[in-house]
């Protein structure tokens, strides 16, 4: 089913409303620009406790659908921009241009909900951030403490070492297959991400 279809049932009150929950965890499925699990906690952050109440149910979904709106019209534009590249002999995008096609960030309020991304990370999959011996996770953990610390903000030398540590998990995600270091090495970089979305530090592969 379409995230329209499920976004339906999300509202449909002839539903029981354990049904319409499960529908809206369908629609998150479907979008997830921070992360499965993390997106369905910043919507609760946003919203209320939308497992038990309608208002906040309706209140989630109108979030969720908001950032997605947001990023279909980037898409758009992106696309749109596209054409015009290739009618001028353009056929591939400049180096360092940003794809828009999978969202790598929330819409409409990235700052926010990576800061409460980290925060989600630190809670819940501590772990992640200070196991392994390569020096990868040190830099992130120092990071996350200082983000969370300042709100958000990294100071220019912390934001240098973020660069290099996202560069150099992309190089490795890109050797390894499926398995515990992928995983690792996968997750370390979903927080690099966020961290780098908060520092706007724009790095890419």
């Amino acid at each position: 089913m379409s995230f329209g279809g499920f976004a339906r049932r999300v509202r449909d009150p002839a539903l029981p409303h354990a049904w319409r929950v499960s529908a809206l965890r369908s629609c998150v499925r479907l979008y997830r620009p921070i992360g499965f699990e993390a997106t369905l906690s910043f919507l609760r952050a946003k919203a209320g406790p939308f497992r038990t109440d309608e208002a906040a149910l309706l209140r989630a979904l109108a979030v969720l659908e908001a950032s997605r709106t947001a990023w279909q019209e980037e898409k758009r534009v992106y696309a749109q921009g596209r054409r015009r590249a290739k009618r001028r002999g353009e056929r591939s995008p400049r180096p360092g241009e940003v794809n828009p096609y999978r969202p790598s960030h929330w819409y409409g309020a990235r700052r926010e909900a990576a800061l409460h991304a980290v925060g989600f990370w630190y809670r819940r999959r501590p772990a992640v951030l200070v196991s392994g011996g390569d020096g990868l996770s040190t830099v992130l953990w120092e990071c996350v403490l200082a983000c969370l610390d300042s709100g958000g903000r990294l100071t220019p030398a912390q934001g240098q070492r973020l660069a290099g540590c996202v560069e150099r998990l992309t190089a490795l995600q890109a050797g390894y297959r499926d398995g515990g270091p992928a995983e690792r090495v996968r997750d370390l970089l979903t927080v690099a991400r966020h961290l780098e979305a908060l520092a706007e530090v724009r790095v890419r592969p």
